[in-house]
């Protein structure tokens, strides 16, 4: 199937187009991302890595913070990196952390969770919610304030943000002031119109779809009514009391419809929801930094954090 896809992303498209729905594959192809990212220039931002814990007696949790020389807010941007749940580490997003904390002038915390399936749900969950308590509860020790946390995440790193919202609402805590989801990945029942009809698209389609489920749920799990709200928020049917949001969407993306049906969630209950697609985009298009449809998105989504920090003062 041929798609509409940006001319300045038809050569990347290109590129990646024979990726397989596989761990190892998956696994490969973001340790070549990071190996191949140019290292970021640290200037004006104080880089510590740390471990924290997680929930129960589960392994400690590497984190990585990012503290700017200058501080324009107590805001904490908590982020969690994509990868299908089953990839990515904490260079997958360093370059892009350095530049929020520098440009922004706020702290960062990205954090590295167990991936599957060695470590199904809840084990990712856990340590996202481990993680963000640790920074709550040392709120002083990294000059941020407990009521000023943004969390952010990109796929499979955006459906466990928006599972940490409804795990911290239920359990009282740590306060979530705002969410942003960028493709997230919400919904294992895969019964979406384009879920269903992306089956040949760039990076992301509906073979690697399953393949991630079953290997974050475990299998012969996914689909069926053992499945959680906390690992596939879309089966949620609570969801007021959750924070503001804002979520994007790529045009030739199978996760486009389910996040926009979790955004249409969020608004029912009365929960602001701002809601963006992009065309001519395929999920993990992003990549490509110099087209403009990108470098709009970047734009848009740093100006909406300024706005949000900036409510917070």
């Amino acid at each position: 199937m041929s798609y509409a896809i940006d001319p300045e992303l038809a050569e990347f498209a290109q590129a990646v187009s024979g990726m397989t729905g596989s761990v190892a594959s998956m696994r490969k192809s973001a340790a070549m991302s990071a190996h191949f990212t140019r290292p970021p220039d640290l200037d004006g931002v104080r880089v510590e890595d740390r471990l924290v814990p997680s929930v129960g007696d589960a392994p400690e949790v590497p984190v990585r913070i990012y503290l700017p020389h200058q501080r324009h807010s107590t805001a904490l941007v908590y982020d969690i990196h994509g990868g299908g749940f089953v990839s990515g580490d904490l260079a997958l997003n360093h370059p892009a952390n350095v530049c929020l904390a520098r440009d922004l002038g706020v702290a960062v915390m990205s954090v590295n969770y167990r991936l599957a399936p060695e470590t199904p749900f809840p084990g990712p969950l856990h340590d996202v919610y481990g993680s963000l308590s640790w920074a709550a509860e040392h709120a002083t020790e990294l000059g941020i304030s407990p009521e000023h946390i943004i969390v952010h995440g990109s796929s499979a790193g955006a459906g466990l943000a928006a599972a940490l919202t409804h795990l911290a609402r239920d359990r009282g805590g740590p306060h979530i002031a705002f969410q942003f989801l960028l493709t997230p990945e919400l919904d294992d029942r895969l019964h979406t119109p384009s879920m269903q009809t992306y089956i040949d698209t760039p990076i992301w389609n509906r073979s690697i779809a399953i393949m991630s489920w079953e290997a974050y749920l475990g299998p012969d799990i996914r689909g069926t009514d053992a499945v959680s709200p906390y690992a596939a928020p879309a089966r949620a049917t609570d969801f007021s009391g959750l924070p503001p949001a804002y979520i994007s969407v790529a045009e030739f993306d199978p996760l486009r419809d389910e996040a926009i049906a979790y955004a249409h969630a969020l608004l029912h209950a009365g929960v602001g929801c701002e809601l963006h697609l992009f065309p001519g985009t395929f999920h993990g298009s992003t990549a490509v930094k110099t087209a403009a449809i990108n470098q709009r998105a970047q734009h848009e989504l740093l100006d909406m954090i300024r706005t949000i920090i900036a409510g917070m003062r």
